[in-house]
């Protein structure tokens, strides 16, 4: 690192080795938590208030494609390991109204139902107001680096994944 002290919230878990990656679970913290807190009043703005965070990613999860998809599928995609967690979410949807399930043999399917469909599309309007027009705001924005962003979210998570993994055989 620079000569600069890194910006953290647990100092004590700062390793000289890696100090950069510290920065990066704190950016990560306050990220997330500011994302959460966005998608549910985005939601909420959309028409539909007192949905958990995990409520609208399964909302959205399960309208993605028009296709319905198994909990396994929705747990999968999230990579959330605790399916109570997301077979919760869905029972909350269904019962309002916004989530229809059906049965394939053993296996129960999910879809946005089309009361779902309609407030993920007031979500997308509403997204689009707030989020999108903001970002347009700054001005030029380099819209390859944010892929790039993404991309690499996704390849750190491969390496937290991995950790976890580890941290079970200790």
């Amino acid at each position: 690192m620079t000569g600069r002290a890194p910006i953290v919230s647990s100092a004590h878990l700062v390793s000289e080795r890696a100090a950069e990656l510290s920065e990066y679970e704190f950016g990560l913290i306050v990220a997330g938590n500011a994302f959460n807190r966005w998608i549910t009043r985005c939601m909420a703005a959309a028409g539909v208030p007192d949905l958990s965070s995990l409520d609208v990613l399964v909302l959205h999860g399960a309208n993605h494609r028009d296709r319905p998809k198994r909990l396994a599928d929705l747990c999968f995609t999230l990579n959330i390991e605790d399916q109570h967690l997301v077979s919760y979410a869905l029972k909350k949807l269904e019962k309002l109204g916004l989530v229809d399930r059906r049965k394939k043999g053993k296996e129960s399917l999910f879809a946005a139902s089309e009361a779902g469909r309609a407030a993920c599309a007031r979500y997308r309007e509403v997204r689009e107001a707030c989020l999108i027009e903001t970002l347009a705001a700054f001005g030029e924005i380099d819209r390859a680096e944010i892929g790039d962003v993404a991309r690499r979210l996704r390849a750190l998570s491969g390496l937290y994944d991995q950790a976890a993994r580890s941290a079970t055989s200790l």
